[in-house]
């Protein structure tokens, strides 16, 4: 059975190529051409993965992921010219699971197509394995994280994580001193090869931070080495 895709693009001559080059590929897809469209769309079917352009009438791109992202984990890959655009909806936790900046080659996009729906394959079938012997709840202070659960709790308040983050974070703290060069991170968190591209690393973990810091100014864990990577120090 083919993956079906919902594609949310305004741009016809953009809208048209991918579905194109992706129906060549063997995907289904279902193309709305402004937000408002889309989310109906959306809740009349259900997909594999939703592919959307930020800058869009109507309802722009960022407000469609966050209303997906209030009844659904489905993979959402976004396309945007600016890099201010992806800064916001992947650092304001709107839950995008990656980006493809334009112009983009079909090259690229398939690839991170295919690399998001394998990523939510994999954990879905993770989900439904059975259960297995519980993780310790570690502890930093304030700071409280449940790996079996993976509930994140500060200062008494639990944190709204990204499936990004939450990845980010599990890998850290499995893992306390041990330096990660981005291309690593890259690697593990979003299972492909690097290529330089640092705008996403940055934001989540800069978001990450945020959320988990008590100065994220001055972080305690999430330690920078300048040149060479990230590392975690249980503080």
């Amino acid at each position: 059975m083919s993956q079906h895709i919902l594609l949310i693009e305004d741009d016809l001559s953009i809208a048209e190529m991918l579905h194109k080059a992706l129906s060549k590929e063997g995907y289904k897809l279902t193309t709305a051409y402004d937000g408002e469209e889309g989310l109906a769309a959306f809740e009349r079917h259900t997909y594999d993965l939703v592919l959307v352009d930020l800058m869009m009438p109507k309802v722009d791109g960022m407000e469609v992921i966050r209303r997906i992202r209030t009844s659904s984990a489905v993979p959402i890959l976004i396309m945007s010219a600016k890099d201010t655009d992806v800064d916001k909806a992947l650092g304001l936790g709107f839950g995008a699971d990656d980006y493809v900046a334009k112009p983009f080659s079909m090259v690229e996009m398939t690839a991170r197509i295919q690399s998001a729906i394998r990523r939510s394959t994999t954990y879905a079938r993770q989900q439904q394995q059975e259960e297995q012997p519980k993780a310790p709840v570690l502890t930093y202070g304030k700071l409280h994280i449940d790996l079996d659960h993976f509930t994140v709790i500060r200062n008494e308040n639990e944190i709204q994580l990204t499936a990004k983050e939450s990845d980010i974070l599990k890998l850290f703290v499995t893992n306390p001193n041990r330096v990660f060069t981005k291309a690593q991170l890259y690697g593990f968190i979003w299972k492909e090869d690097y290529m330089g591209d640092e705008n996403v690393i940055n934001v989540h973990i800069r978001r990450l931070r945020e959320k988990i810091e008590e100065d994220p100014s001055h972080p305690v864990h999430i330690k920078t080495l300048w040149g060479i990577g990230y590392k975690w120090e249980n503080g």
